[in-house]
């Protein structure tokens, strides 16, 4: 089997989630204050293909426990946010997070072994995760040595905080057509636009 984790593929499944994190802008600027995050099933397998890519790991079936999959002779766990919050249920040998940028560009968060975020983190919650702020864990990786770290094989740029997601909070003004739409037909336009796009990006995921 052709390994699919190639430049090309890559880049094809980042402009569909590109195509996605559009309408999630579009229906955050149509409804102010409301939140339309990606999140689930879909981030998380675009974490997994792109630390796939970028660090050359072998991914684990689906659903495998603690670890994502394995690089040499190292067990990492892959965690990818577009918030500032990143829950670990479990320590994990080592953990590369990433951040989802709503220009569909991937950031590099924190690489290294997990036992330093998973002891800095506090108590878990209750379903047993342990929280960690983003902004922690770009100081924590600051202190991770160069042979502690996951080589990239493929480059992969470090998160800034200028380079975060802002959330929108200003309402859509534009009256140049002279009318309003209402909100029904908002809802209408919005779920329009993300059937048209929605199935794309899910089946090239899915290969």
């Amino acid at each position: 089997m052709d390994q699919p984790y190639t430049k090309e593929n890559i880049e094809t499944a980042m402009a569909h989630v590109r195509t996605l994190l559009d309408q999630v802008n579009a229906l955050e600027a149509m409804f102010p204050g409301r939140h339309f995050t990606l999140d689930g099933h879909l981030v998380g397998s675009v974490g997994e293909v792109a630390a796939a890519y970028h660090y050359g790991i072998k991914l684990f079936p689906p659903s495998t426990e603690l670890h994502d999959g394995f690089v040499g002779y190292r067990n990492v766990q892959i965690k990818i946010t577009q918030t500032e919050n990143v829950l670990i249920g479990e320590e994990p040998e080592y953990l590369i997070v990433l951040y989802l940028a709503r220009t569909g560009n991937i950031y590099e968060v924190y690489n290294g072994p997990g036992v330093i975020p998973w002891e800095t983190a506090g108590k878990p919650d209750k379903r047993g995760y342990k929280h960690l702020r983003v902004n922690k864990l770009m100081s924590l990786d600051k202190e991770i040595k160069p042979e502690d770290r996951i080589a990239a094989v493929n480059p992969i740029e470090k998160l800034t905080p200028a380079l975060k997601n802002h959330r929108m909070t200003k309402p859509n003004t534009d009256t140049s057509s002279g009318y309003r739409l209402t909100d029904d037909e908002k809802i209408d336009i919005a779920a329009k636009r993300v059937l048209e796009k929605y199935r794309p990006a899910f089946e090239e995921l899915a290969k």
